[in-house]
């Protein structure tokens, strides 16, 4: 039951990435300017993001230990946010929201099978399996047929 929930949770996630991808893509596009869509989304997050954390933290924002993460790790997200971000919404009114997503996508599972592999950014070893790779094959597959005119 956990793990139908998460999967549930997962998809949906991808549902509002994807949602959210549209409409700063048409922010970016009416301003003529991806990157100022980039940080509109950015400070809209932080609020929301503070917002949430209020309502559901269960513990005192004084008793975070802030001190205790690496100074990189604060800024470091951002940067990759920042550019990932920004590449979708400049891409997105050019090739179209499912040709983005999808490639997006298979950027993210190649990505995700080679750091699982080796462990990369301090992450859990996820030997790359025949069954995995049979997937990743058949995904981007999907991708390709999606993207073919």
């Amino acid at each position: 039951m956990r793990l139908f929930f998460l999967s549930i949770l997962g998809l949906a996630g991808g549902v509002f990435l994807a949602v959210q991808a549209g409409f700063n893509s048409q922010l970016g596009s009416t301003l003529k300017q991806p990157i100022l869509a980039v940080i509109a989304s950015s400070i809209s997050s932080v609020v929301f993001g503070c917002l949430l954390l209020l309502l559901i933290s269960k513990e005192s924002i004084q008793n975070i230990a802030t001190t205790q993460v690496p100074w990189h790790l604060w800024f470091i997200g951002g940067l990759f946010s920042v550019i990932g971000i920004a590449i979708y919404f400049y891409n997105i009114p050019k090739i179209g929201i499912s040709k983005m997503i999808a490639l997006g996508l298979c950027g993210q599972l190649i990505f995700s099978l080679i750091a699982g592999q080796y462990g990369w950014l301090n992450l859990p070893v996820e030997p790359i399996t025949t069954k995995k790779l049979v997937g990743a094959i058949a995904m981007m597959a999907g991708i390709i047929l999606i993207n073919i005119k």
